[in-house]
């Protein structure tokens, strides 16, 4: 087989139909802390002096043996199997469709349930493979509110924030699809790291702002990094943010994961063109609290990402003022070649801009990788998520609901 038949493009989408689980009442188990997991058992019957003991069993198989169905939890009673059952749920997240590039990188449009927004919701998650890593790109909300000029995603007005569940969800999918979780097989002919994990990297980088979605990203990222369960080092954790400054030290001290900016300018009228929210919180506000940031360190440093616009932010003035404006925080800057969208008027810089731009910067101290872009054909680079769930007028929500509980229609 050849490499380009291994990573044949996978591209089939189910219609948008009624699906149980999608409208079920039932609350998941994953998401919750150990304390909320406990106090769910508790309402359900379980005495007080078993629920922690059950959190401890149900904690291993959900997060250390990956397990989607309570009836595989062999050392847990029947009649405990029952219940949660009957109670609970801790199923994945549908895969509406699954797309694999020429590079090995994969693209999931998974669905969840409406919670608000009229029909059942869809967003984007990414898999990025390297010779000694894999980098899953998780998204937080459904859509964006930050309607970045030159990001894809912005084009997508803000839906509804994903649930800690629904985060969380996108990790254990990527790790059951990929066969990270013991005892599974890896799919044939896929393109993972070598060693024991195939998710090594975790990157709030997907659809949404994450820290307009504070405290489900928080939750779902403790539990991410929790050393009895999925265990990711929180160094191998980034959450980047286009700059909601009031939540950023927060992050460092609730969450305490590496930090990633999305600067893409170095001067405010541009900044306000290319990233809006900078009118809100300007480069001296958000600059300050990235000086603020706890535990920050040559060894735990914050990434600022700069996409390459052609005539737009790629001169050597703009290099320059960007590493005087960085001057005294320790820091990476990772360039990127803008990957184009459908319908966008900017451009990538040509890549002997980009070069010089790199190399200027390295000169003045700070490294400067240039993204290789990953997963352009199938629209998976940096900035190119996007689905297509939009929120329901009250009415059309409420006659759509109904039809589609009803278990008929569906959505073309």
């Amino acid at each position: 087989m050849s490499v380009s038949e291994a990573f044949a493009p996978v591209a089939i989408k189910k219609p948008l139909v009624a699906n149980p689980d999608l409208y079920s009442e039932k609350p998941s188990l994953i998401g919750l802390s150990r304390e909320d997991m406990g106090a769910a058992l508790r309402e359900k019957g379980i005495p007080e002096k078993q629920a922690r003991m059950r959190v401890s069993q149900l904690w291993h198989w959900l997060y250390i043996r990956g397990v989607s169905d309570f009836d595989a939890m062999t050392n847990v009673a029947k009649d405990m199997r029952e219940m949660l059952n009957t109670h609970f749920t801790i199923a994945r997240p549908e895969v509406v469709e699954e797309q694999i590039s020429n590079d090995g990188t994969r693209k999931w449009l998974l669905r969840f349930p409406p919670r608000g927004a009229g029909r059942p919701v869809e967003v984007e998650t990414v898999y990025i493979p390297e010779e000694g890593r894999g980098t899953l790109c998780i998204s937080s909300q459904v859509g964006c509110s930050l309607t970045c000029s030159f990001c894809h995603t912005g084009t997508q007005r803000l839906v509804r924030n994903l649930t800690a569940e629904e985060i969380l969800g996108q990790l254990l999918l990527a790790r059951d699809r990929l066969g990270d979780f013991p005892g599974a097989d890896t799919p044939p002919g896929a393109f993972v790291p070598t060693g024991d994990r195939k998710v090594t990297n975790v990157v709030m980088m997907g659809m949404g702002e994450p820290l307009y979605n504070f405290e489900s990203v928080k939750t779902a990222l403790l539990i991410a990094t929790d050393g009895d369960g999925l265990s990711l080092s929180k160094r191998r954790v980034t959450l980047s943010t286009s700059g909601v400054v009031p939540e950023i030290y927060r992050t460092g001290t609730e969450i305490g994961v590496m930090l990633a900016i999305s600067l893409h300018a170095v001067r405010d009228e541009l900044r306000d063109m290319l990233v809006p929210i900078n009118k809100k919180y300007p480069l001296k506000e958000l600059l300050e609290a990235c000086r603020q940031y706890p535990s920050l360190s040559n060894a735990r440093r914050i990434t600022f990402e700069y996409v390459m616009l052609k005539d737009v932010n790629d001169s050597l003035e703009d290099a320059k003022l960007l590493t005087q404006m960085l001057k005294g925080i320790p820091a990476k800057i990772n360039l990127i070649p803008f990957n184009p969208w459908p319908g966008t008027n900017y451009q990538c810089s040509d890549w002997e801009t980009i070069t010089k731009f790199a190399d200027f910067i390295n000169q003045a101290g700070y490294a400067s990788p240039i993204r290789t872009p990953r997963g352009r054909d199938i629209l998976a680079a940096c900035g190119q998520l996007k689905s297509e769930s939009e929120r329901m007028r009250k009415t059309d929500r409420l006659a759509f609901e109904a039809m589609m509980i009803a278990g008929h229609g569906e959505d073309d």
